[in-house]
């Protein structure tokens, strides 16, 4: 099922300290308020919250309004970025508060289309009706879980980001992390499992 990636490659991470060292460059322009080094920040950022939060708070209503409103915490309290952690993950954490608090206010069914991550460019009409299948049952399955386990197993396997930074994101001690991982998983194996089987 889903499985931990691998720690990257040296030639892996190069990439990665580039988009950090950006981050971080837009960042200082931003403290000093530079519109267009927002606007590239927004733009950098925006396809990844959507996808962070369309798993983790699978509520289509509440996704688009929590990247914007989290963006506009960034705008307002760039200041306060102390540097001590990647920007990605100061952006992520307010992101992940943002979509917590809009949850604790909204009272709505929760809607499963929030995953759309496993796409195959070349699939055919098999391999699309069972990969629409698969995204349906992982769906419903995350969906089943709390919005912290969901947001540890999303980091972790969406976004391949280690404990470590999944513990600031989520403001709780690494191993409290790991027991959400812990319980998530296992959850959501035998939600999958069920509705898998339901649908064969």
């Amino acid at each position: 099922m889903l499985r931990k990636i691998s720690a990257p490659s040296p030639a892996a991470a190069a990439p990665r300290r580039s988009a950090d060292a950006l981050d971080q460059s837009l960042m200082k322009r931003v403290v000093a308020r530079d519109l267009r080094a927002f606007e590239a920040l927004y733009r950098i950022y925006h396809p990844r919250l959507d996808r962070f939060l369309g798993l983790v708070t699978p509520r289509p209503t509440i996704v688009e309004e929590a990247v914007n409103d989290t963006m506009l915490v960034v705008w307002r309290r760039a200041a306060t970025y102390s540097g001590e952690c990647k920007v990605s993950t100061w952006i992520f954490a307010i992101a992940y508060r943002t979509a917590l608090k809009a949850l604790r206010t909204q009272d709505e069914p929760v809607d499963g289309d929030g995953v759309d991550e496993l796409v195959c460019e070349d699939a055919g009409p098999e391999q699309e009706a069972m990969r629409a299948q698969t995204q349906a049952a992982l769906a419903s399955a995350l969906g089943t879980l709390s919005a912290e386990q969901r947001a540890v197993l999303v980091l972790t396997y969406f976004h391949d980001l280690p404990y470590a930074e999944i513990a600031r994101i989520v403001d709780c001690p690494v191993d409290t992390v790991k027991t959400r991982m812990f319980h998530g998983r296992r959850r959501l194996r035998a939600a999958l499992h069920g509705r898998l089987e339901a649908s064969s």
